[in-house]
């Protein structure tokens, strides 16, 4: 434009900037907190051995409800009003959120205790436990292994017998990676069942928030309390999908369910014969309580993750670099201060990022720049065909059964590793996990055991929105194997 043009312009916006000033002036309405928060404690050495805990607080809830004696801690890119909030990054270091989640907020509500806040991985974009600004969290199995990520610390601390639940986020298996790593229970509800109202998102489409627990039955009171219509806030949601009586349906057991062990979801690259046998050893041994368990193949298993990472790669560049930490949120509940904070951060302090978001972002800007979200679209388009895939082996099954990780923890890598080995061993766990986050089936993880001193899990899915059937697979499964 010339400098004619550019006057002319600047006066047809003048009332669009009058407009953003009033709303500078004014201020949305706030809940106000309920529930008084307790002193802050960084813990350190001998008081954080798995080095798993971020925050610790003490938050009492309502003085009666479902939750009333359980202790819960909260993954750190959820928000706790007054309790600091790094979503594993040095990018968020000094952020603290003056509002609770929603799920925050309905835990409390539920006569829950909340302790504190449990170490996620660097921006939540690793299944393993190393990537995190404050160090790596430690498998309680053997220290030298990885507790799995991204909900590491959730894993950790509740394996450690320090909580009863935990509330981590899911986007590739970032709640059921740890909970097969570190041998606890961890389930990924139906995509929207659970507000995401609150937490640091990677993208809309794959974003979940979940129950963790070291049984099946607290995991189906957690999410009990914490599914269900947020009244708008969240534009991930259905109104119509709604929370059920999902501890009553545990003790229907699964004499009337099919199950079948999904082929493709063995023998990959990364697998390990253990891991790959016992699953299926577990998986037959359902045969004794079920009404069928038999093989099916569903080769579009196989390129699920590549479908959940490219069709979330464009929203993940618009979210880490351009829309800040509620990414893109049409009609739904935004954290202000969180944009305001993250806003400048991210740019001030972009190199802070760990090599897992750099790589994903360079090549996410690469091919905007070339091909606009072309490659996004596509794989967007592609998602359905996936989801189909999988509801068609539901019209003859009603969990599908598979490993949870194709192998057990890892070791931690040296302080002094390579770019290339944090990278390498950040996302090549979450071939099985990853597809369900994009075509947003119920899907939980579930000790099958342990070999070599490290827990081994094996993974349930079902249909959309039968998240109490899943329960009751893994609650039979839990009853079976004692």
């Amino acid at each position: 434009m010339n400098e004619d043009e550019l006057a002319l312009y600047g006066e047809f916006m003048s009332g669009m900037i009058s407009d953003s000033n009033l709303i500078d002036s004014m201020h949305p309405t706030s809940a106000p907190l309920k529930y008084p928060r307790g002193p802050l404690v960084r813990p350190e050495g001998a008081d954080n051995p798995y080095n798993a805990w971020y925050w610790k607080c003490q938050i009492k809830g309502a003085e009666r409800g479902k939750l009333h004696g359980k202790r819960i801690v909260i993954k750190d890119n959820i928000g706790v009003a007054a309790v600091p909030m790094m979503n594993g990054s040095g990018v968020y270091a000094g952020f603290v959120p003056d509002e609770d989640a929603t799920v925050v907020t309905r835990v409390l509500d539920a006569g829950g205790e909340i302790l504190g806040k449990a170490v996620c991985e660097n921006y939540c974009y690793s299944g393993g436990s190393h990537t995190s600004a404050t160090g790596p969290v430690r498998n309680p199995h053997n220290p030298d292994y990885m507790a799995g990520g991204s909900s590491s610390g959730c894993a950790a601390l509740l394996v450690a017998g320090e909580c009863d639940m935990a509330i981590g986020s899911d986007q590739g298996g970032s709640v059921r990676m740890p909970s097969s790593f570190s041998g606890c229970y961890g389930i990924k509800p139906s995509y929207g069942l659970v507000p995401y109202t609150g937490a640091a998102p990677i993208e809309q489409t794959i974003d979940h928030l979940g129950p963790m627990a070291n049984n099946t039955a607290d995991c189906a009171t957690l999410l009990e309390v914490i599914a269900g219509y947020d009244d708008g806030r969240d534009p991930r949601q259905n109104a119509a999908l709604v929370s059920k009586n999902y501890v009553s349906e545990l003790e229907r057991g699964i004499k009337d369910l099919r199950i079948g062990i999904v082929s493709e979801g063995f023998g990959h690259a990364r697998s390990e014969a253990d891991v790959d046998e016992m699953v299926m050893d577990c998986a037959k041994r359902l045969g004794k309580v079920a009404a069928k368990v038999a093989q099916v193949s569903i080769p579009e298993h196989l390129h699920g993750g590549a479908i959940m990472l490219i069709s979330s790669l464009d929203g993940t560049l618009s979210t880490f670099t351009e829309l800040g930490p509620n990414g893109p949120n049409p009609g739904g509940h935004s954290m202000l201060e969180a944009i305001r904070f993250y806003y400048d951060a991210q740019r001030d302090r972009a190199d802070l990022m760990p090599v897992t978001v750099k790589t994903v972002l360079l090549c996410a800007r690469i091919l905007r720049n070339r091909y606009g979200n072309y490659y996004s679209a596509k794989a967007q388009n592609l998602r359905r065909d996936l989801r189909n895939a999988y509801n068609q082996a539901f019209a003859n099954y009603d969990l599908l059964i598979m490993p949870t990780t194709p192998m057990k923890a890892h070791k931690i890598p040296p302080a002094n590793a390579s770019l290339a080995e944090i990278l390498g061993c950040a996302l090549d766990m979450i071939g099985n996990t990853a597809p369900f986050d994009t075509t947003g089936h119920p899907s939980m993880s579930v000790p099958a055991g342990m070999s070599n001193g490290l827990p081994v899990g094996l993974m349930l899915t079902g249909r959309y929105g039968e998240d109490d059937v899943v329960l009751r697979g893994g609650h039979a499964f839990e009853q079976l194997t004692g």
